[in-house]
């Protein structure tokens, strides 16, 4: 349900439509936390968003473009565009609520 992007990936994998990114790393507390949270919320979301993830130590080039300086940050993109960045550990209420207002 949650797609793993890569530099050469990523922005062609995020262009259309809805999109929620998760950028993280293997070593990140939060983001070992937030990981089952955005795997539950892209279940019951379906089709309506895409959901991928970024390791940042594996894609500096992408966390760097988009000035990534904690993880976990999440992005959403519609159409290509970031609409909204979230920082840090949120509950599923709380992203939902925030994917909604892009749908």
């Amino acid at each position: 349900m949650v797609t793993e992007l890569t530099d050469q990936t990523f922005d062609e994998k995020t262009n259309n439509g809805v999109t929620f990114t998760d950028f993280w790393a293997t070593w990140c507390g939060p983001c070992r936390m937030q990981s089952p949270v955005i795997e539950q919320l892209a279940e019951e979301m379906g089709d309506k968003v895409f959901f991928s993830k970024v390791d940042v130590d594996a894609n500096q080039e992408t966390a760097a473009k988009f000035g990534i300086m904690s993880i976990p940050t999440m992005l959403i993109k519609k159409d290509g565009q970031v609409v909204d960045t979230i920082v840090g550990y949120h509950t599923k209420e709380q992203l939902q609520k925030k994917l909604e207002a892009y749908i």
